[in-house]
């Protein structure tokens, strides 16, 4: 592993886009709606050859939702996967081609609790699982809400859909116990509370900020 002695003192940090060659590569499962299992053989510089299965996934976005008590803005959804009834921050795919996204946060915010935010910045970028899933999300944080007279047509899993408001701190204090387990939830609480408590709002990244591991 090389060395990189400016990253022992904080400075620096980044990751780093590497690519390393694919000598095959084959779609291997397609659901037709969101998600495909690619195969690929990698060939890394010196080492010998191995075989990845990649879930190919569009991305996703979620919205942390704060009013001017700093009430975090969450929905009630159950899981079929896990079997939990799970309480998350607005949230969904990236599916509608070519849309920015902060306009995707926006529809999300707007779909499952009919609200409208004046204030966006950028809380955190990442990868849900990068072991084995192209899955990308970017949370959103959105103030000066505001309710909206117009609502959206719920279905499946969203129809029973319920709004809770709860405060930040409450919020990261049941992440802490273990007792909320939503990624984007976990994700976005916990980087609001930092940048609270911390540098401030104002310090967050323009809502409108590249994205390199979507833009690329």
């Amino acid at each position: 592993m090389k060395d990189h002695p400016e990253l022992r003192f904080g400075a620096g940090l980044a990751d780093v886009r590497e690519q390393w060659p694919v000598s095959s590569s084959e779609v291997v499962h397609t659901t037709g709606r969101v998600i495909s299992v690619r195969r690929d053989t990698v060939a890394p510089p010196g080492q010998d050859s191995f075989v990845r299965d990649v879930v190919v996934h569009p991305g996703a976005v979620g919205v942390v939702a704060l009013d001017e008590d700093n009430r975090m803005l969450l929905v009630r959804q159950y899981r079929h996967p896990v079997g939990y009834r799970l309480l998350e921050p607005p949230a969904g795919l990236l599916d509608v081609q070519g849309e920015q996204y902060r306009l995707g946060g926006e529809r999300e915010l707007w779909e499952e609790t009919a609200t409208k935010a004046a204030d966006w910045r950028i809380l955190v970028d990442a990868f849900t699982s990068p072991g084995m899933t192209t899955e990308a999300i970017r949370i959103f944080l959105a103030r000066d809400l505001s309710p909206d007279d117009e609502s959206y047509d719920r279905l499946h899993e969203e129809a029973d859909m319920e709004t809770v408001w709860a405060p930040l701190i409450d919020v990261v204090g049941a992440v802490l116990a273990g007792h909320l387990q939503n990624p984007i939830l976990v994700m976005g609480s916990l980087a609001a509370w930092t940048a609270l408590n911390g540098p401030g709002f104002e310090s967050l990244r323009p809502a409108d900020s590249p994205w390199p591991a979507k833009d690329s």
